[in-house]
């Protein structure tokens, strides 16, 4: 496995791909999210492999689920069913690559996710 970026190298790569582009610094009412999305992305984070997913996809700026198999002691069906439970919840997002499918955490859904956290 390779070497992680650095957070200002995270940064300049996130600024060049939208998919992993920082959220607005405000989520208005509207981006709140209603109590079953809230429950739907809460849910997502309910199983240990899904936050260390979260977590290598937040120090990567993108990672295929190869990559993923190789870091986790899982299957490749497992850890696509988790990538699916994710995106289902909007917390990541895919982009097609040829025959792959690269991953990154959809910053505007986590922001999301802590804003309808924060009004509980």
């Amino acid at each position: 496995m390779g070497a992680f970026p650095t957070p200002k190298l995270r940064e300049s790569l996130a600024a060049a791909d939208p998919c992993c582009a920082p959220p607005a610094a405000q989520i208005d009412a509207a981006e709140l999210p209603d109590d079953q999305t809230l429950a739907l992305m809460s849910k997502a984070l309910g199983h240990p492999v899904r936050i260390q997913i979260l977590r290598l996809l937040l120090e990567r700026t993108s990672c295929v689920t190869g990559e993923m198999v190789a870091y986790l002691p899982l299957a490749q069906s497992t850890v696509s069913e988790h990538l699916r439970v994710l995106r289902e919840a909007g917390l990541i997002q895919g982009e097609i690559e040829g025959p792959r499918t690269s991953y990154c955490v959809s910053q505007a859904g986590l922001a999301r996710l802590k804003a309808g956290i924060a009004t509980l």
